[in-house]
């Protein structure tokens, strides 16, 4: 399948992701996350005041939509995108649909940093896509772990954040198919537990 190299392992699965995306079943999957999305935002409606969510690149699922629907028909309720520093940490700043986006270096649609109407936050719940993951268990205790694209960007970032806001709510967003197995890829000490995972199969927690 793969060489042992998370290199490797991440250039197979962004190649099944492409093919996943093209199948004829990935409509319902997607339809699916989507439905899950709204059920969470809907149970934690008081928690929940403002999410950070991504611009899709590789194939990613495309959650712009379902947000702008909820943050429309929301009253306060707020979406931000990520920008990335060059020290690779992560900010978030206030987005709106029509707001400028500028390409990183990495290709990624990110908010104009100097834009003076759209604030920097810390959102209250950060949804991230992922490559890869894996689910381990401590005690009674399921953790879920996200295999990215290897900058760093978001441990870096989840484990600032987290001392700032103890209850910020880290959720992954993939599929059933992207699970790995211990043999496949285990992850490191430095990586950033989530807090829950997001696939076609419903929410996962760490419960």
């Amino acid at each position: 399948m793969h060489g042992n190299s998370p290199k490797s392992l991440r250039q197979h699965l962004l190649a099944q992701r492409k093919q996943f995306v093209g199948s004829a079943g990935y409509a319902k999957v997607q339809e699916a996350i989507v439905t899950s999305l709204t059920h969470l935002l809907a149970k934690h409606d008081a928690q929940i005041q403002s999410v950070a969510l991504y611009c899709p690149i590789q194939d990613e699922l495309d959650l712009r939509p379902a947000l702008l629907a909820w943050a429309d028909t929301k009253i306060d309720k707020v979406l931000a995108l990520p920008f990335a520093r060059p020290d690779k940490h992560l900010d978030f700043y206030v987005w709106q649909e029509g707001d400028l986006l500028i390409p990183s270096r990495h290709g990624v649609l990110e908010p104009d940093p100097n834009n003076p109407r759209r604030p920097q936050i810390i959102p209250d719940c950060i949804l991230i896509p992922c490559v890869g993951w894996s689910q381990s268990k401590a005690g009674d205790k399921n953790h879920h772990w996200r295999l990215g694209y290897g900058g760093g960007y978001f441990d870096r970032t989840l484990a600032q954040l987290r001392k700032a806001k103890p209850n910020l709510l880290c959720i992954g967003i993939g599929f059933d198919w992207q699970k790995l197995d211990d043999a496949q890829w285990q992850a490191q000490t430095h990586d950033e537990p989530l807090d829950a995972m997001l696939t076609e199969s419903g929410l996962v927690t760490t419960d």
